[in-house]
């Protein structure tokens, strides 16, 4: 019968070393092989850390989106509506920018919101004003916001005042493009069908073209939709989207768990630098507009005034999260020139306050 003491004698010949050389260079090998492994493995535990955190937080304000757009459509009738929404072009994206206070919800819920309006025929600079500006001017975000700042009053009011211009500058750009150069296929398709044929031909109907500006669309009536349509369609735009929230999710908790935040960070002091660094971290880190301003009072010290507004500007318009649900809204090109223009816009704003500021 094999004791424990018996055991324990085999285990140390099957493991001794054969000459002082191995002695030496076993553990080195032990070091070698098994300390990069359990690294690795750390990574992809973090990495599934905030991929499972990026997806929980986003889930909630992604259903809310998608049952108002799809109580908007049953509830509402399409005509008595939307040809009551302005037309001009500044007014039109200000009125979108304003209905942000009407739904308390971060950016992923905006985007089937904004579907369903450029799907009913409502303006673009309409749509697109609400997209963009209504992460930011909601009452979550305006009080979580003020919540983690309370003593910086300046930041109260430049955050909504920032989201505000960047919304007000990229629907004046977004507009300028033709609708089949804008609007992704399907989207566009879905919005000639609600359009009357008093406001464009039978063939852009159908085709998706783009002629000669239209008259203003005469209000028609549209019956309501049965609640087992609406049930349906929005239950596969849920789907539809959440796949791409996904996509974007894993992408974000790749790039941000081999990026250190500490390599961004470490410009905080320098003017330019420390607006660039934090805007490619909202760019990464993804985070939902409704608790960014929490996640921006851990450095907020460490960075300059104009880097800590940019962080907060530009992470609910321009990320990797959003880049995938973007697509059911826009063609690439499109996507493209929101990205740079935005950008550029955010970096403009953030030197402004810190010479303002410094």
């Amino acid at each position: 019968m094999l004791t424990s003491n018996d055991f324990l004698t085999q285990v140390t010949c099957l493991t001794k070393p054969t000459s002082r050389k191995a002695s030496l260079q076993g553990p080195r090998l032990v070091q070698n092989q098994s300390y990069p492994l359990l690294s690795e493995m750390d990574r992809l535990a973090t990495a599934w850390a905030i991929f499972q955190g990026l997806l929980l937080e986003a889930l909630p304000f992604l259903l809310l989106g998608v049952t108002i757009a799809g109580l908007a459509r049953w509830l509402v009738p399409q005509g008595a509506w939307i040809a009551r929404l302005p037309r001009h072009p500044l007014l039109a994206p200000i009125t979108g920018a304003l209905m942000g206070f009407a739904l308390p919800a971060c950016e992923c819920g905006n985007v089937p919101v904004a579907r369903r309006l450029l799907a009913s025929g409502a303006p673009l600079g309409t749509a697109f004003g609400f997209l963009f500006a209504a992460p930011v001017l909601n009452p979550i975000v305006l009080a979580s916001t003020w919540a983690a700042f309370p003593d910086q009053s300046w930041l109260l009011i430049a955050r909504p005042l920032g989201a505000f211009l960047i919304a007000l500058l990229l629907s004046a750009l977004l507009v300028q493009l033709p609708e089949a150069q804008l609007i992704e296929s399907s989207l566009l398709a879905e919005r000639r069908l609600s359009q009357p044929l008093s406001s464009i031909g039978l063939l852009e109907r159908s085709g998706g073209l783009i002629g000669a500006a239209r008259p203003d669309p005469q209000p028609s009536r549209a019956e309501r939709p049965q609640l087992t349509e609406v049930l349906e369609q929005s239950s596969r735009e849920f789907l539809d989207l959440l796949a791409l929230l996904v996509l974007g999710c894993v992408i974000a908790a790749l790039v941000q768990t081999w990026l250190p935040r500490s390599w961004l960070l470490a410009v905080g002091s320098a003017p330019t630098l420390s607006i660039l660094a934090l805007m490619l971290l909202a760019i990464v880190v993804s985070v939902c507009s409704s608790v960014d301003a929490f996640l921006a009072l851990g450095f907020a010290a460490q960075v300059t005034p104009g880097a800590l507004l940019a962080f907060l500007l530009l992470g609910p318009v321009v990320d990797l999260k959003l880049a995938g649900l973007f697509t059911v809204l826009l063609r690439p090109k499109a996507i493209g020139i929101t990205a740079i223009v935005a950008c550029l816009g955010v970096l403009l704003i953030g030197q402004w306050v810190n010479l303002w500021q410094l």
